[in-house]
């Protein structure tokens, strides 16, 4: 995809923002007062060195990882502030408005593809007939049409990707997070997870991506954000980070980045 999708329309709510993000291990710390915002539709990349706290930021987001201090909101919404959880009910609530892709797909080795997509949906209620029509349609969506029966070991590590973003999907989620959804993979593979991640984003679908592929952060972000250190050092839209970054880690960063 040549075109970036467009940008939703000006002065809209986020959908998530971040604001004063810390998180410490053993009192090290690991992100230090993180704050940005993503827009329904719009897709966010994170990139920067390995260590600068990429993940940890996800991992905070999703509730994943318990936040030192700041604030987390969705829709608006309070999830964390000033380092304090909302109640668990609540928090539960809003767990329903993210899915999430890890790198090393976390697929249930002993459940068949379709129980893998299915598993959650049912849990929370869902009708069977219709959770189990939307896995099958989720499965064609990512080139999977036939799948449906086949274990994660049977699977290559680009189709067991392809069968985790089904997963999330199911879900119906507003939000999707991707923590370096294609560093297991090799470049073939990649491609196919890529070609999935970019038809997501021409639907539309709101997206925080923490990756290594440049290419993709800029072909597809409406933004991205370079973290460094634990802190975002360098923010704007591919435009500006790619061809003319302001910092110097930045430019260091990027200087074997060829368009």
């Amino acid at each position: 995809m040549s075109e970036k999708t467009e940008h939703a329309p000006s002065g809209s709510a986020p959908i998530l923002e971040i604001r004063g993000l810390q998180k410490a291990y053993d009192r090290v710390p690991v992100l230090k007062d993180i704050s940005f915002s993503v827009s329904k539709g719009n897709v966010v990349s994170v990139i920067g060195p390995s260590g600068s706290g990429k993940s940890t930021l996800l991992r905070c987001a999703s509730f994943l990882e318990t936040a030192t201090g700041g604030d987390i909101l969705y829709d608006g919404q309070y999830a964390v502030k000033g380092g304090v959880y909302a109640p668990k009910k609540e928090l539960n609530r809003f767990r329903r408005l993210f899915g999430m892709v890890f790198q090393n797909f976390n697929l249930f080795p002993h459940y068949s593809v379709l129980k893998n997509i299915c598993e959650a949906p049912l849990l929370r209620g869902a009708d069977k007939e219709e959770i189990r029509e939307r896995a099958v349609s989720l499965l064609k969506k990512m080139g999977l049409e036939g799948k449906e029966n086949a274990y994660p070991c049977q699977l290559s590590g680009g189709q067991q990707q392809r069968v985790a973003i089904a997963r999330a999907l199911a879900l119906e989620p507003e939000i999707l997070y991707f923590d370096e959804p294609t560093s297991a993979l090799d470049p073939e593979l990649t491609g196919e997870v890529l070609k999935v991640m970019r038809q997501l984003a021409e639907d539309h679908m709101t997206m925080v991506v923490v990756t290594h592929e440049m290419s993709f952060a800029h072909a597809v972000s409406h933004r991205v954000i370079f973290m460094d250190g634990g802190y975002i050092t360098e923010e704007g839209p591919p435009e500006q980070i790619f061809g003319n970054p302001q910092q110097e880690r930045t430019k260091k960063f990027l200087s074997n980045y060829q368009k």
